[in-house]
């Protein structure tokens, strides 16, 4: 068996399901489980429609609009959505009289849209000839702890889902449609598996059931070798390692958040990227490990708006104790760290611009060294043969001194397959652009 997974923007009209549908059919020979995502916006409408219900407002006529009249063009029955419709009235209507929308209440709020997706996808299945039926993941054992929004799946939920599938593997009579991204916990309540969820449901069914292969099928030909909004010229990867994917996922690359693939790496089960709108294309396999022979880069990324922070104090010389109180701090202030570089007598390292407010993280860190604050910054990220790092520094310097643009910091990962180093936001793309005209591009021009 093999596991598809289609995002919101391959099931997003009746075109696409009609298309996800014709890509089904090709694999039908392989035993497919299917995840599917909410339909297009649709996730992003309901949580527009709580806060209309926040202020006494209900309405989901853009909602019932997309389901009712998709379902009105693929010529499928509408109980089942119009069923989930209701129930989803009722909730908003709730939210407008206590006026205010919990944690709790989002998952199940946005749990609608999965729901929904599945049923459209399953009953058009069954229409044109492939016996299908649909299921909530909860409702084949996806059971989490209770932090919604982001909740984390319990380790006996792989036993359950392995026994829900266990007959079709020997007598595949039907092609199953699962929701993507949601779950219950133990007190039977619904929760989210947080972002990249969907990916996620795949690749623990995938582990579950022991699959061939893990499919999640994107709008982009795989993992390419950078961003193509920045290098429109970047190309598909063919293979990569699970490391390798996992450090692009966290330093830049959209393509597939870092912990979807980690149940699928655990068991070593293959897991690829490919295209919905070009199927015909093999797209990118993430495997455990492969002969990468000579190749020095396999992909270049780049994450904006970083925040530099640098700490220096002659405290740190010969001192056992000081690095684990400037953590104390982080740990304290609730902020993660990106990259990392230390030496005697100071310490730099980069936050996500996301994590809002430093002045209080500053005024303790203040307390035992002197501390500064850089915004605007760009981390490159270069993922490949590490074992090559000198050949990749060189070329990559000589890019670098050529454009005229200095680097603030560097640091070589503790996994041994990126190089990652700081630069103004600026100059980020230029600096992306030339090394990936060094690296990829075919007969490169000299530096």
């Amino acid at each position: 068996m093999i596991v598809m997974k289609f995002g919101g923007s391959s099931v997003a009209n009746a075109e696409r399901i009609r298309h996800v549908t014709d890509i089904i059919k090709m694999f039908l020979a392989e035993r497919p489980v299917i995840v599917a995502s909410a339909m297009g916006k649709t996730t992003d409408n309901l949580l527009a429609a709580a806060e209309r219900a926040v202020n006494g407002q209900v309405c989901i006529e853009e909602i019932c609009h997309l389901h009712y009249s998709v379902a009105a063009e693929l010529q499928i029955e509408t109980v089942e959505v119009q069923s989930l419709l209701d129930e989803l009235k009722k909730l908003l209507e709730g939210i407008s009289l206590i006026r205010e929308v919990s944690a709790r209440t989002k998952d199940y709020l946005v749990s609608f849209g999965e729901r929904l997706s599945v049923r459209i996808l399953a009953a058009h299945l069954s229409r044109v000839g492939v016996n299908a039926r649909f299921f909530d993941a909860f409702d084949i054992g996806f059971v989490t702890n209770s932090d919604f929004t982001n909740a984390e799946l319990l380790d006996d939920s792989y036993n359950r889902i392995g026994e829900a599938f266990a007959a079709l593997q020997s007598d595949y009579v039907y092609t199953p449609i699962v929701t993507g991204f949601i779950a219950k916990d133990r007190n039977g309540a619904i929760t989210t598996l947080g972002r990249g969820g969907s990916d996620l449901t795949a690749s623990v069914i995938g582990a579950a059931i022991k699959a061939k292969e893990i499919m999640v099928w994107k709008d982009v030909d795989g993992i390419l070798t950078t961003d193509p909004r920045v290098v429109p010229v970047a190309q598909p990867v063919k293979n990569i390692s699970f490391e390798e994917a996992s450090e692009l996922a966290y330093f830049g690359a959209k393509v597939l958040h870092p912990r979807s693939m980690l149940p699928a790496m655990a068991r070593n089960i293959p897991f690829r990227v490919k295209n919905s709108y070009n199927p015909s294309h093999p797209g990118t396999l993430i495997l455990s490990r492969f002969d990468d022979k000579d190749e020095l880069l396999r992909v270049l990324t780049l994450k904006k708006n970083v925040t530099l922070v640098d700490i220096v104090s002659t405290r740190m010389l010969g001192q056992y104790g000081f690095l684990a109180r400037v953590f104390q701090i982080f740990d304290e202030q609730r902020i993660s760290v990106d990259m990392l570089a230390t030496s005697e007598v100071s310490i730099s390292l980069t936050l996500d611009s996301r994590n809002g407010q430093l002045d209080g993280l500053k005024r303790e860190l203040e307390k035992i060294a002197n501390v500064g604050i850089k915004t605007g910054k760009t981390i490159i990220t270069m993922v490949g043969n590490v074992r090559h790092s000198s050949e990749i520094l060189e070329k990559t310097f000589k890019v670098l001194n050529t454009r005229g643009i200095n680097v603030q910091m560097i640091s070589q990962g503790a996994s041994k397959v990126n190089i990652s180093f700081i630069v103004d936001d600026a100059q980020g793309e230029t600096c992306v652009q030339e090394l990936h005209r060094v690296f990829f591009e075919t007969a490169p021009a000299q530096v």
